[in-house]
């Protein structure tokens, strides 16, 4: 949990204080790799189940940083996207 909000903080510190490039979101890096590594070690009982949760409250700070910087969301949106699609297909979610 501790570890969360370290995340949390140097993502809010290089997002506000303009260290992050465009090309270069290490933080973002760490986050979207933690969630391929959700994605892919889920069952499909499971991604059902965590499609209809509720989200986590550093969840929602992360989205939250993502809606203000359009480049970083691109980023994450491009490294997950792969692994959160090919899960839902395997499943059935989606055609």
């Amino acid at each position: 949990m501790i570890r969360r909000y370290c995340i949390l903080a140097v993502a809010f510190v290089l997002l506000y204080s303009g260290v992050a490039s465009a090309q270069e979101f290490p933080i973002m890096d760490m986050i979207a790799n933690n969630v391929i590594q959700k994605y892919q070690q889920m069952n499909c009982e499971q991604l059902w189940q965590h499609k209809s949760g509720p989200k986590t409250e550093q969840q929602q700070e992360f989205i939250q940083i993502l809606r203000g910087n359009p480049q970083m969301r691109t980023a994450f949106i491009n490294k997950v996207s792969p692994t959160i699609v090919n899960k839902m297909f395997e499943c059935g979610m989606i055609p």
